[in-house]
């Protein structure tokens, strides 16, 4: 098949979309499928063709959230070249920008399309409205996203049931959804193929001991993100062990925030602040430490879960659906309520070697599931079917070209 992924963030911007975008993009190449990208030119105002010509960047303009540029809905310079590949199926990664030209393209030109909604972005209306209007700017959302979803897409996907049930559930969504978690490129993240020499550079540069506990975060630098609640939690695990470290990977608008709470506390032995780190170098990070922990309830599927297990590490999560789903508790990792409960999730692995080594052990194994392979197989299922059920107006068009064909007979 000739595949055309739309997305508004990819490599090398880094989030959890883009990445999910560039797994996808290989695993159907390793199946024999030819796939373009069509994305956004973070760097300029030109338009940029990449990687043999099967990635074309469209320019953008800065929206003030985050490195997001925001492409115009119809570039007419981009059109020529995309059609020129002839695309079979159109997936869509965004509902703005990119995907409404995606959405107006595949209209035009009558090309199947597929949308994955990867975001949850009542949780992120806060950066747009500054705290006022959000229960306004919510039902707007709302409206746009089923406008997007529910009018113009063949078919939808979504990576955890609790994506699925705020569609069904709360937008009252009527059209089948398929429930595939995003897949990850597992074997970046094993032991086995780490680059020794990075880790013991990185352990240098902190200053890590042997006998440090390490804690690690990896992720936007953000307020959904719940940060603030490891932080705090942080101050009371350093009165009882003075090893335990939190290391927070990522970078964001609340950085600075965070390391103004780190100084106020004079936490910086024990709480360290990476800042961005580059898409390479990122498995070597999940090696320095002995568990990961996210209290983020903004989460779709929580990708940077998945890296962990693949990195052997337990993680400790707050208690949320897409995680659910993912781990079970004191199974390959553990699911916590509260404060305490996170606190006592961290004590138990740091006293229990034996404990933690086991939820390690099975973390690895069970992120097998979520192989970037078994993902595109299943992706790619959905894209036949679009293409056997092409929509109602395409199977009238079917018929009536049909009985003018028997009556020229």
């Amino acid at each position: 098949m000739r595949i055309g992924l739309f997305t508004d963030t990819y490599p090398p911007f880094i989030n959890g979309v883009s990445t999910s975008v560039l797994m996808l993009k290989k695993a159907l190449e390793k199946q024999g499928h030819q796939v373009y990208v069509v994305t956004v030119n973070n760097e300029d105002l030109k338009y940029r063709r990449e990687e043999n010509g099967t990635v074309l960047r469209i320019p953008g303009i800065p929206i003030g959230i985050y490195d997001y540029r925001l492409t115009g809905i119809y570039p007419v310079r981009a059109i020529n070249t995309i059609r020129k590949w002839k695309l079979d199926v159109i997936h869509s990664h965004t509902e703005f920008g990119i995907g409404t030209f995606a959405r107006v393209f595949a209209k035009q030109f009558n090309i199947p399309l597929v949308h994955t909604y990867h975001t949850m972005y009542e949780d992120y209306v806060h950066y747009i409205t500054k705290g006022y209007f959000n229960k306004s700017s919510k039902k707007i959302v709302e409206y746009l996203t089923m406008f997007y979803c529910n009018t113009t897409a063949n078919a939808l996907i979504v990576p955890t049931k609790k994506t699925y049930d705020l569609f069904k559930e709360k937008y009252d969504y009527n059209k089948a959804i398929h429930i595939i978690p995003t897949g990850i490129e597992l074997d970046r993240f094993y032991l086995e193929n780490m680059n020794e020499e990075m880790i013991k550079k990185i352990n240098k540069q902190y200053g890590f001991k042997k006998n440090d506990f390490i804690i690690i975060f990896v992720g936007r630098i953000a307020q959904e993100k719940n940060i603030e609640f490891l932080l705090d939690a942080h101050l009371d695990l350093v009165k009882k062990h003075k090893n335990i470290k939190l290391v927070i990977v990522g970078d964001g608008p609340d950085a600075s925030r965070y390391k103004e709470f780190i100084k106020e506390h004079s936490m910086e032995n024990n709480i360290i602040m990476t800042g961005k780190v580059p898409y390479d170098e990122m498995p070597s990070y999940y090696h320095l430490a002995d568990v990961f922990t996210t209290a983020s309830l903004s989460e779709t599927q929580g990708l940077t879960v998945i890296e962990a297990m693949a990195a052997s590490l337990a993680p400790i999560c707050i208690n949320d659906e897409c995680f659910r789903n993912v781990i079970t508790n004191d199974l390959d990792g553990k699911i916590f309520d509260d404060k305490q409960g996170y606190i006592d999730s961290i004590l138990d692995l740091y006293e229990d070697h034996k404990k933690l080594e086991d939820l390690s052990y099975n973390a690895r194994l069970h992120s097998e599931v979520h192989s970037s392979k078994y993902y595109a197989e299943r992706v790619v299922e959905v894209y036949k079917m679009t293409k056997r059920d092409p929509g109602t107006l395409r199977r009238i068009i079917s018929k009536i070209k049909y009985k003018g064909d028997k009556t020229d007979d």
